[in-house]
């Protein structure tokens, strides 16, 4: 996932919230909503996970060219 669609999607699932705390979705649109919901906050859960992994070989590698 680009950096662009994690901030999509996280924008996506903000908006989301908002209309679920908001209360005026009937049943059947707020459980839509929410299912969208999870599966965006899957996908940034994610993106994030890797970044971390990313982000940790990232700082492993400078540890070993200082060394090095």
């Amino acid at each position: 996932m680009k950096i662009e669609s994690f901030e999509k999607n996280l924008q996506e699932l903000e908006q989301i919230v908002l209309e679920l705390e908001k209360g005026d979705l009937n049943l059947d649109n707020g459980l839509k909503k929410f299912e969208h919901g999870v599966k965006l906050y899957k996908q940034c859960k994610n993106y994030l996970a890797q970044a971390e992994k990313k982000i940790g070989i990232l700082r492993e590698n400078l540890k070993i060219e200082d060394v090095l």
